[in-house]
């Protein structure tokens, strides 16, 4: 006897619909699932011990550093969780109430169970930084909302912290989804082989199936593209979508575990998976009777108040760093307006300092520099905004290029030093390839360079590793240029670099650095660049000046071609009669040459040198000689 045929329609409302989840079926099955994450986690931190010792990647004599500018009960908190018996005592600890919530029960004891895995994993964070991937945060979400939903009596708050999970799950897809959307290699469908060929999520075999059938690998990467980006469809039209999404979520994870290594990541994140199943069922279906919806309209108007709020502070700093505060402006051959500020006496006759900042940089990178030309009061300075940086603004109609850059800088030189005398050029990073290119068209005005940290032309054809870093520096700029234009800026962290400065400079240095515009002028200036870059082939174009090249230590330290290329901009400058020089500040990194106090002060101690040779040289050459 023949079975029945299912009808087609059946069929499908088997493959989608709801997935109907009491309150307590969802708590149980996301404790379990996260407790799965902890159990397996703790105990490959006690296999693997090595890694905190000395030499390890965890060892706390290194990774304490990071936190070495918290506060000293937090420091003295974690210096004590850090020791090996500690450690090893908490990940016990995770151990047995992680096989204590894989058994079954309902108690409120396993509210404290939870709670416990939720705290003890943020306070082991900060050790164990290398080797978590996000898996063990995602995890410790969950359990922390368990634990207080397991602790509350009252149903509205046990609803309230299912919902806080499904909303976070939610969001962890769509924004991981939107920003991947940002990525060149994620539109076209090649980001799939890219990170199956690296050496820390790739997997031989799958990168070859990537390269031997190249349409499905693309098809692949835009399904995942569509599964994190429309991940919030699962809440339509009562759940509808819930069994399919929640299914592909879930096979997605799985593959990673399986391919790139993630095992964690299977239950991590699929633990939030049943406060989705719970909140996305119609109100109306029997699991669900008497649900409290209230949290979404509550978060949705906090949302509402927050992008009002955040609206308010992006307009605030717009305002803030788009004022000249008393400056002047200069406008250059293509039209661009410069804001620029600095102190130019006229009954001096000495070189004035003219800084010309890096790649989404601010002027306030040199405010160590410019004090201690204050404080001495033997140089004049000037300091400028390229064009789409702070007050400046950019009105050229024609495609950009380093060259107008350059054509900017010698303008603005020509309108703000008085006729007669010279000018030093010190430029960090791009500012330093900047200056070079506006040297020559300087002619006689130019007395001297001064490269800090520079940028080279063919750094992106001899280093590999700048190579292979540029694509992550236009998607970096992207995503900052589109968060910001989006409103997110409130969001945004005060950089380690930005407590450096001089306390009177951050505020309006935040306020540039939060701003879309920089990051706009930043990645226009980026793409001129790595397209002029990749193009360069041959030497240096020789130039008629003095030269003092300074390296940081950790750039060259990193990537010993840097040095090479460091050496080859100084021989562009000699000559007879040219004095170069070229050295390494230790302990600096590209940053820190200009924003660490101490390391600036050095920095700023060999050019006070070298101009004082210069000079010497100048005084020498201009003395009338005995017969």
């Amino acid at each position: 006897m023949k079975p029945p045929l299912v009808p087609p329609r059946a069929r499908l409302s088997a493959l989608s619909g709801p997935i109907p989840l009491t309150r307590s079926q969802a708590l149980g099955a996301s404790e379990r699932l996260a407790a799965a994450t902890s159990l397996v986690s703790s105990l490959e931190h006690l296999a693997n011990r090595r890694h905190t010792r000395p030499g390890g990647l965890n060892h706390w004599a290194i990774a304490r550093e990071a936190y070495a500018a918290r506060s000293r009960p937090l420091r003295t908190v974690l210096d004590l969780t850090a020791r090996p018996g500690t450690t090893r005592a908490l990940h016990y600890g995770r151990i047995a109430a992680s096989a204590a919530l894989l058994l079954p029960g309902n108690s409120r004891v396993r509210g404290a169970a939870n709670l416990f895995l939720g705290l003890s994993g943020a306070l082991l964070y900060p050790t164990h930084r290398y080797g978590t991937d996000g898996s063990d945060q995602a995890s410790g979400l969950v359990q922390t909302a368990t634990g207080l939903a397991r602790l509350s009596s009252s149903s509205q708050v046990r609803d309230a912290l299912l919902w806080y999970v499904a909303v976070q799950s939610s969001l962890s897809y769509a924004v991981s989804g939107w920003v991947k959307l940002l990525g060149r290699d994620w539109r076209n469908g090649s980001a799939l082989g890219g990170v199956m060929r690296t050496r820390t999520y790739g997997e031989r075999h799958a990168w070859q199936l990537t390269q031997r059938y190249p349409r499905t690998a693309r098809t692949v990467a835009h399904g995942v593209l569509a599964l994190e980006c429309l991940f919030p469809v699962v809440y339509l039209k009562g759940g509808a979508l819930a069994r399919p999404v929640l299914a592909s979520a879930a096979s997605f994870h799985v593959a990673n575990g399986f391919v790139m290594g993630l095992g964690r990541f299977v239950t991590s994140f699929t633990a939030m998976h049943p406060a989705v199943a719970y909140t996305s069922a119609p109100r109306s279906h029997p699991a669900v009777a008497g649900r409290d919806d209230r949290l979404p309209a509550v978060t949705g108007a906090l949302a509402a108040a927050g992008a009002v709020a955040a609206g308010a502070l992006a307009v605030a700093r717009r305002l803030r760093a788009t004022d000249t505060r008393g400056g002047a402006t200069v406008t250059t051959r293509h039209g661009n307006e410069l804001a620029h500020e600095g102190v130019i006496r006229p009954d001096r006759t000495d070189p004035v300092l003219v800084h010309v900042h890096g790649l989404a940089a601010t002027p306030a990178h040199f405010g160590w520099y410019v004090r201690a030309a204050r404080e001495g009061g033997d140089q004049d300075w000037l300091l400028y905004s390229r064009a789409g940086y702070g007050p400046s603004r950019r009105r050229a109609r024609h495609a950009y290029t380093l060259g107008e850059s350059a054509d900017d800088l010698v303008d603005l030189v020509a309108a703000c030093v008085p006729a007669g005398r010279r000018v030093v050029l010190v430029g960090h990073s791009l500012g330093g390839e900047i200056a070079r290119r506006a040297a020559p068209r300087l002619g006689g005005r130019l007395h001297a360079v001064v490269y800090l940290d520079s940028s080279h032309p063919a750094e992106l054809n001899r280093s590999h590793q700048q190579h292979e870093t540029a694509e992550h520096v236009g998607a970096a700029l992207r995503t900052f240029t589109v968060s910001l234009r989006a409103g997110l800026g409130a969001l945004l962290a005060r950089p380690e670099w930005l407590e450096n400065l001089p306390a009177a400079l951050r505020r309006r240095a935040m306020a540039e650095y939060a701003d879309a515009r920089l990051w706009r002028a930043a990645l226009r200036e980026w793409r001129a660049a790595e397209a002029e870059f990749l193009g360069h082939e041959g030497a240096l174009r020789p130039v008629d000046a003095h030269a003092l090249v300074v390296s940081a230590q950790h750039t060259v330290d990193r990537d010993p071609e840097q040095l090479l290329m460091h050496r080859e901009i100084a021989d562009a400058h000699r000559a007879p009669g040219r004095i170069v020089r070229t050295v390494v500040v230790e302990g600096a990194d590209h940053d820190g040459l200009l924003t660490d106090p101490r390391l600036a002060a050095e920095a700023v101690r060999h050019l006070r040198e070298f101009l004082a040779e210069t000079a010497r040289s100048v005084r020498t050459a201009a003395a009338p000689r005995e017969p």
